[in-house]
């Protein structure tokens, strides 16, 4: 078995599985853990296992996976980067700035929708890019809902701390109701205005349109039928780049 794990600034996701996914796990990221904390929280993962791959947007966790899978399962990870095979082209000003995390989606996204595809990843951030050929044209980055939440509620003194809610209109009668209409209808659209754009500006209407990330499920209802949901795209990208970077 494998494991295929995405480390990201709010969550670390744990696949397990070879040629697919059977199995995964979320966990809070926590840069003050040490590398036997990680070994301890997480060591029921890494038994009987021959290969780990790693996407992470977080530096400072790292070392401490990169240590306890050495010292404790012999095993040295990869880690999404430069000199490693993706079979994605990176047409952007600074390769190396483009995040592991979009390159593993990216590769995801192709193996399973094809060559040109738009793919949204909404976590503590929302990003979105665009491939064309198998190449990564170039990316847009706007806060997370979380992070617009939890800021919005941090600066206005009259907003408490609420939980996300289908919203039942497109305005609300209640300050909870126009939270969540603004925030989740708001970002949406945002969305869907990105996806339009960008098919117009690169005169490609049919690419492929794939949506991820954990705060995907909150606006699903609200984005258009066409768009693929996925939420296993950058871990099948891990599955992909592995096996392009596995020894015969």
């Amino acid at each position: 078995m494998n494991v295929f794990i995405d480390i990201g600034n709010s969550n670390i996701v744990i696949g397990i599985g070879k040629d697919a996914i059977i199995s995964t796990y979320r966990y809070r990221t926590d840069i003050s853990k040490s590398s036997d904390e990680y070994y301890s929280l997480l060591k029921a993962h890494f038994e009987n296992v021959t290969s780990v791959i790693i996407s992470s947007v977080v530096p400072q966790v790292n070392g401490a996976f990169k240590t306890f899978l050495k010292r404790y399962f012999e095993i040295d990870p990869i880690f999404v980067g430069p000199g490693v095979k993706t079979g994605l082209k990176i047409k952007t000003e600074n390769p190396r700035e483009v995040g592991a995390d979009l390159v593993a989606g990216a590769v995801g996204a192709i193996e399973a929708y094809g060559e040109d595809v738009i793919v949204i990843d909404m976590g503590t951030a929302t990003t979105c890019i665009y491939v064309e050929k198998k190449v990564l044209i170039g990316a847009a980055i706007t806060v997370g809902l979380d992070s617009a939440k939890d800021c919005l509620v941090s600066k206005a003194s009259k907003l408490l701390q609420f939980e996300f809610e289908p919203p039942k209109n497109i305005l609300g009668t209640n300050t909870i109701d126009a939270l969540n209409a603004g925030l989740l209808f708001g970002h949406a659209f945002q969305v869907i205005g990105m996806v339009r754009n960008i098919k117009k500006a690169y005169n490609n209407e049919d690419a492929a349109v794939v949506i991820t990330g954990g705060a995907s499920k909150l606006i699903r209802d609200m984005l258009p039928e066409s768009y693929q949901f996925d939420e296993h795209i950058v871990l099948n990208g891990l599955i992909a780049i592995l096996k392009r970077n596995q020894k015969d």
